[in-house]
């Protein structure tokens, strides 16, 4: 991978990959990765049974591909989920 992250933007992007709502074209958005560079990342840094469990519950999923999500789903986060910025803490 040509890219270097901080340890914050490597959590964030773990933390946006474990997301079920959270597709990979937000990560790629925010961060300028594709979904495979996305894969690598998580099979680096994690424990390689935690990476196989990851893998098989988003792979297929709908919502973490936007090609596979229906029309009603126009949003990259949860309704619910503190607004987040250009990957930036907002400030309390």
């Amino acid at each position: 991978m040509n890219k270097e992250f901080t340890e914050r933007q490597l959590d964030r992007i773990i933390e946006m990959a474990w997301e079920d709502r959270t597709p990979f074209d937000a990560i790629t958005f925010q961060f300028g990765i594709s979904e495979q560079q996305t894969i690598e990342i998580m099979r680096h840094e994690m424990k390689p049974s935690s990476f196989r469990m990851w893998r098989k519950r988003v792979q297929g999923r709908s919502t973490k591909h936007a090609k596979l999500r229906t029309g009603d789903v126009n949003r990259f986060k949860c309704s619910r989920q503190r607004h987040i910025s250009g990957n930036k803490v907002s400030k309390r």
